[in-house]
């Protein structure tokens, strides 16, 4: 049974506030956890310190840890969470296709190869960060998508024939630079950072991730009834008098921007934006005015565990994250093909 049949405007109400106050209590797990433990309430009192909420002396090693590495880290997975559910979800609409995700624009690829020829070859290096490396990339990999598709006019198979194309591209470009100029470590490096790792970012990571989720959030929101009508395909769209390209257009570069910003920071990380949108739809329906925001927070909850369970399956090394995701995604992925293939 499709819960969303029996949620109305007060049921989705509590669910937005129950996931806020979910996606709370596993951010201040997230900041608890690790070779230091800090607890729940010395979490909370430390950020109510900082409000000027309360005054309550606290452990100025615990405030340093919490302040300096784990709050940041946890923020950022929240939002990477986020803006790669709202990407698939957007996706999944756009091109019809329940397996669509934030990657089959080849964006990820694309990030892949700006990052190595940052690392490895040192293109750019001191004027260019591995970070602004990744999101040259993964612009140059939507710009070859955009001509082999000629913009609006491509079709949905099209933009998915044209995203793999791109992706083959560029992962045969990051293949050869890594076999012919990377060293050992250097190749170690690449393949941990490629696999996805919050472990390097920090507040001023936080500071652009959340605006860049919040107004991708925004614009998709803002066609959220162009998105529904696009569930329907092009010819719906179009008889509601909709610019079809023209949102086209808009809503690919929004969850193109998104997704290149994610992966310039953490790398890639698969399987939560085909996994969440589904999720998000079972429990509060289709319409994308609710979807969106169920999206955001189901993706911002599951990729805060995703990094606590990184984090303490192999203490005191760390797991890539995309393993992770990848090894909870991949059971999901294999039901969406059978059911699928049921329907068909």
């Amino acid at each position: 049974m499709n819960l969303s049949f029996a949620m109305g405007r007060a049921g989705f109400g509590l669910f937005l506030l129950l996931g806020l106050i979910a996606l709370t209590f596993v951010i201040a797990l997230g900041v608890g956890v690790g070779e230091l433990a800090i607890p729940l309430q010395t979490t909370f009192l430390s950020i109510s310190n900082k409000l000027g909420l309360t005054h309550v002396p606290l452990d100025r090693i615990q405030e340093t840890v919490i302040w300096d590495f784990r709050l940041s880290r946890a923020l950022v997975a929240a939002c990477c969470g986020a803006g790669l559910a709202i990407s698939g979800a957007v996706l999944q609409s756009l091109l019809r296709n329940a397996l669509a995700e934030p990657y089959v624009l080849g964006v990820s690829a694309g990030a892949s190869t700006g990052a190595v020829a940052i690392v490895v070859v040192g293109i750019g290096a001191g004027a260019v960060s591995l970070s602004a490396g990744a999101f040259i990339g993964a612009f140059l990999a939507f710009v070859f998508v955009a001509l082999l598709t000629h913009g609006a006019r491509g079709g949905a198979d099209r933009t998915i024939l044209a995203g793999v194309a791109a992706s083959q591209l560029f992962n045969a470009l990051t293949s050869y630079i890594i076999s012919t100029s990377a060293n050992a470590q250097q190749a170690r490096d690449v393949m941990f950072w490629l696999l996805g790792s919050f472990s390097g970012v920090r507040w001023p990571e936080f500071q652009l991730i959340v605006v860049v989720v919040s107004i991708g959030l925004i614009l998709c929101l803002i066609h959220a009834r162009a998105l529904d009508a696009f569930t329907f395909g092009d010819d719906a769209a179009a008889s509601l008098g909709l610019a079809v390209g023209r949102v086209r257009v808009v809503l690919f570069m929004v969850t193109a921007f998104m997704t290149a910003a994610i992966v310039s920071m953490a790398g890639s990380i698969g399987f939560v934006g085909l996994v969440v949108p589904h999720v998000a739809r079972f429990a509060v329906g289709p319409l994308h005015g609710r979807l969106l925001p169920a999206s955001a927070l189901i993706g911002a909850i599951f990729m805060v565990l995703a990094d606590i369970v990184a984090r303490i399956a192999i203490a005191p090394q760390s797991l890539p994250i995309g393993v992770v995701t990848a090894l909870i995604g991949v059971p999901f992925f294999a039901v969406i093909l059978y059911r699928s293939r049921s329907v068909a």
